[in-house]
């Protein structure tokens, strides 16, 4: 399979999967386990969902990792297992994938707060992120994924880290917004233009969007994020806000809502479009035959 920026640069547009906290605790996570604890214990589920997702039609299925810096780990005294957690949920979905997506190493953020806010230090976290990225790239990762940031200091901290130690690989970067009577800001107060020049400026490969609402503020994020950039762009909303129903969290969007309006992002040039939290194989796939669609209408 063709590696991920050649496949932008002939235009392609890409498919990315859909959550993987929900369908992981639909399997039986341990109370009080993080979703990383399946990598350790129970590969064969990370298989089955990284299956429905590539089934589904993903051209990128993410990695089991969004907690595996030290800093996270260790709130689950797992630390020490940081090696084994990052290897085996890479090689996990390569089993599942094969030839059929590219696998893309989840990096989510430390969970600490950054000097001067906290008393973690830059250097710390840029070392924390060296240290997981360079196990998914020997693990065989396709593609890094640095998402549902907030702090543009440790994302841009994470990017370097990533393009120091994995510089063969391309880079995503996705920050979370929120939209506020200003606009569209992450929770440390970043507005999409400045995210996007300190990620480009980083030597991120891809930029965009994750988690957030849903699809209606993503595409105005996205709109924004074309002004701001010539990087492709990369979005994955939520499935609505969610709810609760008898005692149940769900989302308010269905799979056929959702993909209603991806063709609001193809047209403002997103080039690869999947989703967050809510979203499920049905999504995906939904999200899958709107872009098809699209793609057959441009080639008439």
């Amino acid at each position: 399979m063709d590696g991920l920026l050649s496949r932008l640069k002939r235009g392609e547009v890409l498919v990315g999967d859909g959550a993987w906290g929900t369908q992981l605790m639909l399997r039986g996570l341990p109370p009080g386990e993080p979703p990383e604890w399946f990598a350790l214990h129970e590969p064969e589920t990370i298989e089955e969902v990284a299956r429905l997702y590539v089934e589904a039609g993903a051209d990128l299925v993410t990695t089991d990792t969004f907690g595996g810096t030290s800093f996270r780990l260790k709130l689950h005294g797992l630390d020490g297992e940081r090696e084994r957690v990052n290897r085996q949920a890479v090689q996990a979905v390569k089993r599942a994938v094969g030839v059929r997506a590219l696998v893309s190493a989840s990096v989510g953020p430390s969970g600490q707060l950054l000097e001067p806010y906290g008393e973690l230090s830059p250097d710390a976290v840029e070392e924390a992120f060296a240290e997981q990225i360079a196990v998914l790239a020997s693990a065989g990762a396709d593609v890094l994924c640095i998402e549902t940031m907030g702090d543009l200091t440790e994302a841009t901290r994470a990017v370097k880290a990533a393009k120091e130690v994995a510089s063969a690989l391309p880079v995503m970067a996705t920050m979370t917004f929120e939209r506020t009577p200003r606009g569209y800001f992450t929770v440390m107060g970043v507005s999409v233009e400045r995210a996007v020049a300190g990620l480009e400026a980083a030597g991120a490969d891809v930029v965009g969007s994750n988690c957030g609402t849903g699809i209606e503020d993503m595409i105005e994020v996205a709109r924004t994020m074309t002004r701001a950039t010539r990087l492709p762009l990369l979005m994955q909303p939520n499935a609505g806000l969610p709810e609760s129903r008898d005692g149940q969290v769900v989302y308010n969007q269905t799979p056929e809502t959702m993909a209603a309006r991806v063709p609001e992002l193809l047209d403002l040039g997103v080039a690869i479009v999947g989703g967050c939290c809510g979203t499920t194989p049905d999504h995906i796939r939904a999200i899958c035959r709107a872009v098809t669609t699209r793609a057959r209408r441009g080639s008439i």
